[in-house]
C-alpha cells in the first residue's frame, strides 16, 4: 500500500464514502489503512495501536458497511471500558452513518435509566455499544438478543483488563454466536489480552503499528520536581503563564477532583470536577461544556476521563503521578490527537523519580524538567496581557463618547490626559494587578530559592537533635546526646505572648473526620493567604475543632472559609461560643491541644516547669511542690506504698462472705489454708501524680 492511499480506495458503500468526504476524511491513518481491508474481507483482527490513532473508524466503517438496515435486531456489539468511551464510540457510529437512513446505534451503560434502554431495545437497534456490566445485566434479563450478532469489537481491551472487566468480557463472548467476526483493539498487549485473543479470535490478522516512541511526537512532555512550594501554587503559576485553550488535570482520587476544582474556581478559572461519583447526566454535561468553551479546566480521575476526545484540550497536567506507565500513556493521549500538537506536564515528588524513569523508558522519550515561572516572567506576562486587552478595545470598540468625556475631565479638573490614562489603567487592572503584590513576590522568590537549593539540608542534620530520630541507636548513645547538662548552654526560647488580638473560631471538622492540625493550617493559609504566624492555638475534638485567628479578619474571607473543605468536610467556620453555645460544644479533657507557631516556643510551659531532667517522673501540674504525702491512718506513720516486686497477699474469707475480689491465690501442693481476715486501712490510698499531656510542635503537624 502506498502513502497516497485514500478512503475511496476501500470497498465501502458510496453513502459511507460520501459521508467521509463531507466530514473531511481523505487519507486513512496507519491503523485504518491496515485494519479496514482485513475486516471488509471478514477476517478477525488483533490490532495494537496507541490512543488517538483512529481505531474507532478502523472498526466502525467495516461494521457499517455490513449492516442490514432492514433488520431491527442488534447485528454488532462493541464493548468499551467506560461510559464516556461508549458514548464517544456511539457518536462516531452515528456520524459515519449520516447517509444511512433508518440506522440506529444504542449506547448501553450503567448510570442511565434501565427503562430508557429497554424502550430503545424494543424499538430496534443495529449496533450496541456498551460497558460489560450493563451488557451482562441485559443478557440476564433476556432484554438483549445476541442471536444474530455478526460483529463483536473489544475496544481498549488493556484498559478493561486493568479495571477488572476481563472475566465479564469472556462471559459475554461465551453468550455470543460462534459464527461471528471479532476484532480486538488495544494500546498495549499484556499476556492476559493475548490469551483472550487466542481463545476467542479465529486465525486473526495481527496489526501492530510500530512507532519510534510509545506516544505521539507532537506532545511536548515536561516535568516539575515538587519541592519548595506546594503543588497548588505551582499549578496556579503554570496556568497563568501557559497559553492554553482547554486543560485536563489528572488526580488519583474522586475527592481530590472536587477539592482541586473548587480551589481553582476560587482563583478565577472556569473549572469542574469529573469523577465516578457524579451521575451520568452531570458527567455528560461537563464534557459538553468543555467542548463548547463554557469550561476551560476539568479535573478528572483516570477512569472518568477515559475516552474523552475534545479537540480544544491543549494541555494535560498530571497533578498526581499515575500508578503505572500505561495510565500515563492514556492520560497524555487526551491531547495531541489526530495530528494536533499538545503539551503534557508531570508533577513528580522526589520519592517518585523511579516512576519518572519508568515512564521515560516506556515512552522512549525524555521528559524535560521545567522551572516554575519567576516573578519577572509572571509580571511580564501580565503586562503583555494588559497591553493586548487595551489594543483589542481600541480596535473593536467605539470610543468617541469616552474621548469627549476625557477632554471634559481634563478641562474641569485641570489635569493632563496622561494622568487620566494612568488612573484609568489602574482601575482597569485592579482586579488582576499587573504588578505583583509584595507578599506574592516574596512567596515566588522564597519558593525559587528553596527549589534551587534542592532538598533541604537541615533534613540531614536532624539526626543531631536528639533521641527523637535516633530510636534505633543504643540507649546509652541516646542518653549521651540528650544529656541535660548540654542544654544549659543553649539559648532559651522566647515565651513572650503575641500582641495580636485573637478570636477563637469553631470548625465543623474533628478527629472523627481524620482532621489533623496541618490540614487546618494548610486550608487557611492556602485559601485566605495569611501567614502561618497569624494562626493561634488549634484544638481537636471528636466532631469539631477550634482555631484562633486575628480579630480583624475581613468578613469576606471568613465567608469564603465557610465553603472550604478539610478532609472532604466543610469548615463552616463560625465564632466559637464556648460551652453551651452549641449542643455538642463540650470541652472534653480528651481534646488535642496544639500550640500556635507564633513564637519559637512550641512546648507547654507548665509541662517544662514540672519535667525532671534526670528521670521520667513528672510532678503535678497544679503546683510546683512535690506530690502530696500519703494520708495517715490511725497512727503517725503514713501508709507505705508497696513496690511492684513485693508479693500480693492472698485474699481472705470472712465466714461465708466471699472476698470482694474474685481471684484466689494458688499455692503449690494444694489450696492455701484460710487465714484471719484483715480490714483495709481507712481513707483513700495515695494517688499517682497525673501525667502531663504532651503538646505537639509545628514540626509534628507535617
Amino acid at each position: 500500500m502506498t502513502d497516497t492511499f485514500q478512503f475511496s480506495d476501500f470497498a465501502l458503500k458510496p453513502s459511507i464514502l460520501e459521508t467521509l468526504k463531507t466530514i473531511g476524511y481523505e487519507q486513512p491513518s496507519p491503523i485504518q489503512e491496515q485494519a479496514i481491508p482485513c475486516l471488509l474481507k471478514g477476517h478477525d483482527v488483533l490490532g495494537m495501536a496507541q490512543t488517538g490513532t483512529g481505531k474507532t473508524a478502523a472498526f466502525a466503517l467495516p461494521v457499517l458497511n455490513a449492516i442490514d438496515l432492514k433488520s431491527k435486531k442488534p447485528q454488532a456489539l462493541v464493548l468499551t471500558p467506560t461510559r464516556e468511551l461508549a458514548i464517544q464510540v456511539a457518536e462516531a457510529f452515528q456520524k459515519y452513518a449520516h447517509n444511512l437512513p433508518g440506522f440506529h446505534v444504542l449506547p448501553v451503560y450503567g448510570g442511565q435509566s434501565m427503562s430508557t434502554q429497554l424502550r430503545a431495545l424494543d424499538r430496534g437497534t443495529h449496533v450496541i455499544v456498551g460497558t460489560p456490566g450493563r451488557i451482562m445485566d441485559h443478557l440476564r434479563r433476556k432484554s438483549l438478543d445476541l442471536s444474530v450478532i455478526t460483529h463483536v469489537v473489544l475496544d481498549e481491551a488493556d484498559e478493561m483488563l486493568r479495571m477488572g472487566f476481563i472475566e465479564d468480557v469472556e462471559w459475554i463472548l461465551e453468550h455470543a454466536p460462534k459464527e461471528r467476526q471479532t476484532a480486538l483493539f488495544s494500546a498495549t498487549m499484556p499476556k492476559q489480552i493475548q490469551k483472550v485473543a487466542e481463545t476467542y479470535l479465529v486465525d486473526p490478522v495481527t496489526i501492530a503499528i510500530q512507532s519510534k516512541t510509545t506516544t505521539v511526537t507532537n506532545i511536548d512532555q515536561q516535568g516539575w520536581i515538587v519541592k519548595g512550594v506546594n503543588k497548588l501554587d505551582a499549578l496556579t503559576r503554570i496556568l497563568e503563564i501557559e497559553e492554553f485553550d482547554g486543560v485536563l488535570i489528572f488526580v488519583r482520587t474522586k475527592t481530590a477532583t472536587v477539592e482541586l476544582a473548587e480551589k481553582l474556581e476560587a482563583r478565577g478559572y472556569a473549572t469542574s470536577p469529573l469523577n465516578g461519583d457524579m451521575n451520568q447526566t452531570l458527567r455528560e454535561r461537563t464534557v459538553e461544556r468543555l467542548k463548547n468553551g463554557k469550561l476551560d479546566i476539568v479535573v478528572a480521575t483516570d477512569v472518568a476521563a477515559r475516552g474523552i476526545d475534545v479537540p480544544r484540550i491543549s494541555h494535560v497536567i498530571n497533578y498526581d503521578i499515575p500508578y503505572d506507565t500505561e495510565a500515563y500513556v492514556h492520560r497524555i493521549g487526551r491531547t495531541g490527537r489526530a495530528g494536533r500538537s499538545g503539551k503534557a506536564i508531570l508533577f513528580i515528588a522526589p520519592r517518585e523519580q523511579r516512576m519518572l524513569q519508568s515512564i521515560e523508558r516506556a515512552t522512549r522519550q525524555p521528559i524535560t524538567m521545567m522551572q516554575l515561572p519567576s516573578k519577572e516572567q509572571i509580571a511580564s506576562h501580565r503586562i503583555n496581557q494588559f497591553k493586548q486587552s487595551v489594543l483589542d478595545v481600541l480596535n473593536t470598540e467605539d470610543l468617541d463618547f469616552f474621548s469627549s468625556l476625557i477632554m471634559d475631565m481634563c478641562k474641569e479638573q485641570s489635569v493632563l490626559p496622561e494622568d487620566l490614562a494612568k488612573a484609568f489603567a489602574f482601575m482597569a487592572q485592579k482586579q488582576n494587578p499587573v504588578q505583583l503584590p509584595a507578599r506574592e513576590e516574596r512567596e515566588i522568590a522564597d519558593s525559587r530559592d528553596r527549589s534551587d537549593r534542592g532538598e533541604r539540608s537541615d533534613r540531614s542534620e536532624r539526626s543531631d537533635r536528639g533521641d527523637r530520630f535516633d530510636r534505633g541507636a543504643p540507649r546509652a548513645e541516646r542518653s549521651e546526646r540528650s544529656d541535660p547538662s548540654d542544654r544549659e548552654d543553649r539559648p532559651k526560647r522566647s515565651r513572650e505572648p503575641s500582641d495580636i488580638d485573637m478570636v477563637n473560631y469553631r470548625i465543623e471538622a474533628g478527629r472523627e473526620h481524620g482532621v489533623m492540625p496541618k490540614d487546618i493550617v494548610g486550608a487557611i493559609v492556602n485559601e485566605v493567604q495569611i501567614s502561618r504566624e497569624s494562626i493561634g492555638h488549634i484544638r481537636l475534638f471528636e466532631n469539631f475543632s477550634t482555631v484562633e485567628l486575628p480579630r480583624d479578619m475581613p468578613k469576606e474571607l471568613l465567608a469564603h472559609l465557610k465553603k472550604v473543605r478539610v478532609k472532604s468536610q466543610r469548615m463552616d467556620i463560625s465564632v466559637d461560643k464556648g460551652p453551651g453555645g452549641k449542643k455538642d460544644d463540650f470541652r472534653s479533657s480528651k481534646s488535642d491541644d496544639f500550640r500556635s507557631p507564633k513564637s519559637d516556643d512550641f512546648r507547654s510551659s507548665k509541662a517544662d516547669d514540672f519535667r525532671s531532667s534526670k528521670s521520667d517522673d513528672f510532678r503535678s501540674p497544679k503546683t510546683d511542690e512535690a506530690p502530696r504525702p500519703a494520708r495517715k491512718v490511725d497512727s503517725d506513720k503514713p501508709v507505705k506504698r508497696k513496690s511492684e516486686d513485693s508479693p500480693r497477699p492472698a485474699l481472705k474469707f470472712d465466714g461465708d462472705k466471699p472476698a470482694k475480689r474474685d481471684t484466689l491465690r494458688k499455692v503449690s501442693g494444694g489450696d492455701a489454708p484460710p487465714a484471719k481476715a484483715t480490714k483495709p486501712p481507712k481513707g483513700p490510698l495515695p494517688t499517682k501524680a497525673p501525667k502531663v499531656r504532651k503538646t505537639l510542635s509545628p514540626s509534628d503537624w507535617d
